[in-house]
């Protein structure tokens, strides 16, 4: 890859990010900029493979959306981006955006349990509440039904906060740099070859 092409990725990672930092509550739950060490190998990857990510994120969020009638849909939109750990979430939901913004950090969990994520944060945007009481524990069984999931076991509040389960990944930010054994089973091949070294 072109010195130039890099560039132009880094800098269209740097302004996703800002982009990102926009939406979230507290712009400081991305904090890529301050990781000198990746920085450079995490915007790049997100400039080059985010639009890819976004799509396979999206088709998570239609797949939510068709489980309800077209009526009870509310205008969402969903996004992946490297959340801070020091926040300890894996997604959150923007309430207070026309269309509720899903921002999801894929890096925590493997690609073939994005789907659960999103269900758990589609459930809250649908109701356009952060709780986790008996009506989300409905739409959540719900979309768990449509999506071909597992629904949450009945009478069990403590456990809708991490419902459906997954299996957290160690490394959150290997899949943001793009090592290979982390972005594996990823969108059939989607990322870039380079990554693939």
């Amino acid at each position: 890859m072109s010195n130039s092409h890099r560039a132009d990725a880094y800098n269209y990672g740097v302004e996703y990010l800002r982009g990102m930092q926009s939406l979230l509550p507290d712009p400081a739950m991305v904090e890529v900029m301050g990781n000198l060490r990746d920085r450079s190998l995490i915007c790049t990857f997100i400039g080059e493979n985010i639009d890819a990510v976004n799509a396979d994120l999206r088709s998570c969020l239609i797949a939510c959306h068709h489980c309800f009638h077209p009526q009870q849909r509310r205008p969402m939109q969903i996004f992946a981006v490297p959340l801070a750990p020091s926040f300890g979430l894996d997604g959150l939901c923007q309430l207070s955006n026309s269309a509720i913004a899903i921002l999801v950090d894929v890096g925590r969990l493997a690609p073939k349990d994005w789907l659960r994520l999103v269900a758990h944060e589609y459930a809250h945007a649908y109701l356009n509440t952060p709780g986790h009481g008996q009506e989300f524990a409905a739409v959540l069984s719900h979309l768990c039904l449509g999506l071909g999931l597992e629904p949450p076991p009945d009478r069990i509040n403590s456990i809708l906060r991490c419902w459906p389960p997954y299996t957290p990944t160690l490394d959150p930010l290997a899949f943001w740099r793009g090592e290979r054994e982390f972005t594996r089973g990823y969108g059939q091949n989607q990322l870039r070859n380079h990554f693939w070294r």
